[in-house]
């Protein structure tokens, strides 16, 4: 029988489309029901997740569509969903908080109990399972115990609201005579390698993530550490092997067998540093994540109208994986002879099945080994290997694929352009270029109107104001895309975002910036990070992106806000260094400012220019000889009669280069 609708059929959100058949009186978070709660005294159930998460399918499963467990959840409270990806702000809120109450890390599903008056939270949860389990209580005795503790508690939940509204909303703070150093640099790196998988690569042990972040500021680093990573995540299960990107996490710390869901983000910020990675050692098992990891990116990520959808489903058909897993005998089934034996060697199908009886194609031993050990030639062995590799995609192609949340999300496009370009500059293949321009348009075309840019677009409305992150990522991409060519358009575009952030995100007595706009809904406290998350920090962002603006362009106020974004970052800089390695390449890029090349001259000329200079830590822009009247400092850099350079670092610049053996 199909159960009636509730409201969330109205919402855009495919992870509340998810919810909207639920037995669950589920709310939107919005005034109604925060009305609601008021006026009837109840508290407010706030689930937090996202169409991918594997763990929300078993809590919604197994509670949300129950009829006993959602009858309880309407009687007792008022019942909030709330996309992550829709609205981080309300997610860093309560992620925040959990900590706070648990001492314990968050994650997805989030499950708060906030008082209705001040929203503050009680009592923080992430999954919990029907029947007690997993050392986790029962969600439904959960319900019965905060119903109660509600009831008969409501002095003490006013007296640790009180306490956590006082740490979250601290008195500002001004540091004065601060000088900044590149102190925490070195000891991040010694942290990073205190925490490091000498055989395995990454850090910390399982559940092992790729943090990009970290991966980008070892590069720039010059660190080892990098390399090593980036060579066994593309050597494992944790990287799709048969059709490119990465799935979100590995649970075991040899990267064989992932949490299956692909994020945007994750693959965008692995592109880009896999392309740092690549300029630096011309790995070939780079160029082929690449590769593949684009063709993929375009092929099934990619909209129409140039935006990339933000995550795929971890489940298919009800399982976890099951797209991705195989029977041992269908892939015997699909094969010759000699790919069979090959597949068999380098994805281990002569060992024990993974996950549920079947195999995930993590690989084993290398396609040298396996020709070895079959006495084949490695020519022959590559080529049947490439066949049995196109077979089994075509095979996995025809199955039912896992579900795709369709959000155009600005700070993971961002992400994403900035990666496309990385890549498609690094491969010189014009047509992944060409992908990140259609979502630069998108994203000029539906996400910015007024004056203003949103979070996430849809068809046939503009759905959430945009936040810190928003701002900050797709200036940064505006900036790599200058880079690749030269658009005045592009820069007016970047600098006007600019202008946008500094007028509405600035924290003016502390310096940095908040998460979300001056004229944002009123929320528990507004949020300002300085830490990489999954997401690099909008913060570090914002300054690295500021610094090159300010540098390029002459304007002293980008830089004043870049460097009182890293004043108001130091403390917790300085103490947690390994979580701010976005924040430490701002920190670099400020005491020992990159170069800034300006090419002027035309076309095939510049090209053989940007070449000879670009590095992993410099910014070249080729301006056409017939721009004019630029902003700023670029007024003055004239082209001349043939093409010429202009090396500048910080706010000093050399003499004009006129000769390309000079550079």
């Amino acid at each position: 029988m199909t159960r009636a609708a509730n409201r969330l059929i109205h919402e855009s959100s495919p992870y509340l489309q998810q919810h909207a058949y639920n037995p669950v009186d589920w709310y939107p978070w919005g005034s109604q029901a925060l009305e609601k709660a008021r006026s009837e005294n109840k508290p407010i159930l706030l689930s937090i997740g996202y169409a991918a998460c594997h763990w929300c399918h078993v809590m919604a499963h197994e509670s949300f569509e129950d009829d006993q467990t959602a009858a309880l959840m309407n009687e007792c409270f008022v019942n909030i969903k709330v996309d992550r990806e829709e609205r981080p702000d309300l997610d860093k809120i309560y992620q925040s908080t959990h900590f706070l109450l648990t001492r314990q890390s968050g994650g997805w599903p989030l499950t708060v109990f906030l008082t209705p008056d001040d929203l503050a939270p009680f009592f923080s949860g992430t999954y919990f399972p029907r029947e007690q389990r997993y050392q986790l209580p029962a969600f439904r005795d959960v319900l019965k115990q905060i119903a109660r503790l509600y009831q008969q508690r409501g002095a003490d939940i006013k007296q640790q609201n009180s306490e956590l509204l006082r740490i979250l909303n601290p008195p500002p703070s001004i540091i004065s005579d601060l000088h900044l150093n590149t102190q925490p640099v070195q000891h991040a790196i010694q942290a990073l390698q205190n925490s490091f998988d000498a055989v395995h690569g990454g850090f910390n042990g399982a559940p092992k993530f790729p943090q990009a972040s970290r991966l980008e500021f070892l590069l720039l680093n010059h660190s080892p550490m990098a390399q090593h990573s980036l060579q066994r995540m593309a050597q494992g299960g944790i990287y799709d092997q048969l059709e490119g990107g990465f799935y979100r996490y590995a649970v075991d710390e040899q990267w064989r067998i992932p949490h299956f869901e692909k994020m945007l983000y994750d693959n965008a910020q692995l592109l880009y540093v896999y392309a740092l990675a690549w300029r630096q050692s011309r790995e070939p098992l780079f160029a082929e994540v690449m590769r593949q990891t684009t063709r993929w990116a375009i092929s099934t990520m990619q909209s129409p109208s140039g935006g990339f959808f933000s995550s795929l489903d971890a489940d298919s058909d009800g399982q976890e994986g099951g797209y991705y897993l195989w029977d041992r005998e269908a892939i015997q089934t699909l094969l010759d002879k000699d790919e069979y034996a090959l597949i068999e060697r380098c994805y281990g199908l002569d060992k024990p099945p993974a996950i549920a009886g079947r195999w995930h194609l993590s690989p084993a031993e290398s396609l040298t080994v396996a020709a070895q050990l079959l006495d084949m030639p490695l020519t022959r062995a590559a080529d049947r290997f490439a066949s049995a590799k196109k077979k089994l995609l075509a095979a996995r192609n025809s199955r039912k694929p896992p579900g795709t949340d369709t959000k155009i999300l600005t700070a993971s496009n961002a992400l994403m352009i900035k990666g496309m370009l990385a890549a498609g500059s690094a491969l010189d293949q014009p047509e992944i270029i060409d992908s990140a321009k259609r979502a630069i348009k998108h994203i000029r075309q539906s996400h910015w109107t007024g004056n203003r840019l949103f979070a996430t677009g849809t068809p046939d409305q503009l759905m959430v104001p945009g936040y810190l992150d928003d701002y900050a990522f797709l200036i940064d991409a505006l900036l790599a895309a200058l880079e690749v060519e030269w658009d005045r358009s592009i820069l007016d575009f970047a600098v006007t975002l600019a202008d946008t952030m500094m007028a509405h995100f600035t924290d003016r007595v502390s310096g940095g910036f908040y998460f979300t706009a001056d004229d944002h809904e009123q929320l528990l406290y507004r949020p300002k990070s300085s830490m990489d998350e999954a997401l690099p920090s909008g913060n570090a962002v914002a300054a690295r992106s500021l610094l090159v603006l300010g540098h390029l362009l002459g304007e002293p106020r980008y830089l004043q806000a870049a460097e009182k974004t890293l004043h108001a970052a130091w403390p917790l800089l300085t103490r947690y260094p390994a979580e701010h390695c976005s924040m430490l390449k701002a920190l670099q890029d400020c005491l020992h400012p990159p170069q800034i090349v300006i090419i002027r001259g035309t076309g095939s000329d510049m090209t053989a220019w940007k070449i000879k200079t670009k590095t992993i830590r410099n910014s070249v822009f080729a301006i056409p000889r017939q721009e004019k009247d630029l902003p700023g400092n670029l007024a003055g850099k004239v082209p001349r009669t043939a093409t010429c350079a202009y090396v500048c670092e910080g706010t000093r610049c050399r003499d004009v280069i006129d000769h390309l053996d000079d550079l």
